[in-house]
């Protein structure tokens, strides 16, 4: 039996946005490039409706700014970095306190047995990887916070500073990462406010100089593919289905 049509549309439409949004987290859509509707739709194999659509969408959650035909890519800024990185900062402070009220032994137990097995991870686990695993941990703390409305502004973050993040995590390294995250948890089951946001400020704060590092770095594996992580080498984004 055949979905309905509005089904098929919706689903379609899903997919065609979760491509273009992948696409603009890796940089396959370069800063400040625009957007052809008509091109993108023949590269993804569907109509120009979908596309408008998601295009519309992403807009909406920070990742292209309206032209005055259509749609750019939003440059790799280091100030916009900053901001962003400064409003990840207050939301994560946010869920911390409200996840030391609010967080029962049993997600603490949880989050726990989630780091150590992240931790058990190769030592040369790409990089894509290691970052779906710190947002993990990180959206464990949002989830105990029991506020939706501050964990899909966290999700939304995560999404716009990710790429920013791939080139940060080979800086940082994994053990680094790992520690840090084992100190806040420890300060969260102890139900120490103070300490726990010290912690994490510390830990999730960028200064100015590492942003201009990064992204003179990004802007050079956008444009010269020199050493870019996986997803954001991709020459021809996946078929939308």
């Amino acid at each position: 039996m055949r979905a309905p049509i509005s089904k098929i549309r919706r689903e379609r439409g899903s997919g065609v946005f979760n491509t273009l949004r992948d696409m603009a987290i890796s940089y396959q859509l370069r800063p400040g490039e625009k957007l052809s509707e008509i091109e993108l739709a023949q590269r993804l194999g569907v109509s120009r409706t979908p596309v408008r659509e998601a295009l519309t969408r992403l807009v909406n959650d920070g990742f292209l700014q309206p032209t005055t035909r259509g749609f750019m890519r939003r440059p790799l800024d280091v100030q916009e970095t900053l901001e962003l990185y400064e409003a990840r900062v207050a939301v994560e402070a946010a869920c911390l306190a409200m996840a030391i009220e609010r967080a029962s032994d049993a997600e603490i137990a949880e989050a726990t047995a989630f780091l150590e097995q992240s931790r058990k991870v190769p030592p040369d686990t790409p990089v894509e990887r290691l970052v779906e695993l710190d947002e993990g941990f990180h959206l464990r703390i949002a989830d105990m916070a029991r506020n939706a409305e501050l964990r899909r502004i966290l999700c939304n973050l995560n999404e716009r500073i990710r790429f920013v993040r791939w080139l940060d995590m080979e800086t940082v390294g994994r053990d680094s990462t790992q520690k840090e995250h084992r100190a806040i948890l420890k300060a969260l089951k102890a139900r120490d406010r103070t300490a726990s946001e010290a912690l994490l400020r510390e830990h999730i704060g960028l200064r100015r100089d590492q942003v201009v590092e990064a992204i003179t770095r990004g802007l050079a594996r956008i444009y010269l593919g020199a050493e870019a992580p996986a997803a954001a080498r991709r020459a021809n984004a996946p078929r939308a289905s």
